[in-house]
């Protein structure tokens, strides 16, 4: 199960997260064009490895594996799918 990035994210989008995913899955990015006009960061669910890296890091609590995610932020799990199907 990939991990999913919730409803905390929006407004906050701490980039720290990133820096410490082996596998590039969470965007946009500082360096990206996207990032000023995005409300949160997205984890793409096909790249996710599920290491747990970017939860510790996240400074609002708003990174949850898929089964842990609370049942009030559901919908973030096509949010985040969403995302990378633009």
């Amino acid at each position: 199960m990939p991990y999913i990035i919730a409803q905390p994210c929006i407004g906050t989008k701490d980039t720290a997260c990133v820096a410490v995913c082996p596998v590039d899955c969470i965007h946009p990015t500082k360096d990206e064009a996207a990032f000023e006009a995005a409300e949160m960061l997205y984890i793409d669910p096909e790249v996710c490895i599920d290491c747990g890296l970017c939860v510790d890091e996240c400074p609002v609590n708003a990174i949850f594996p898929q089964e842990d995610l609370p049942a009030e932020w559901e919908e973030f799990i096509a949010k985040n799918a969403e995302y990378y199907k633009k």
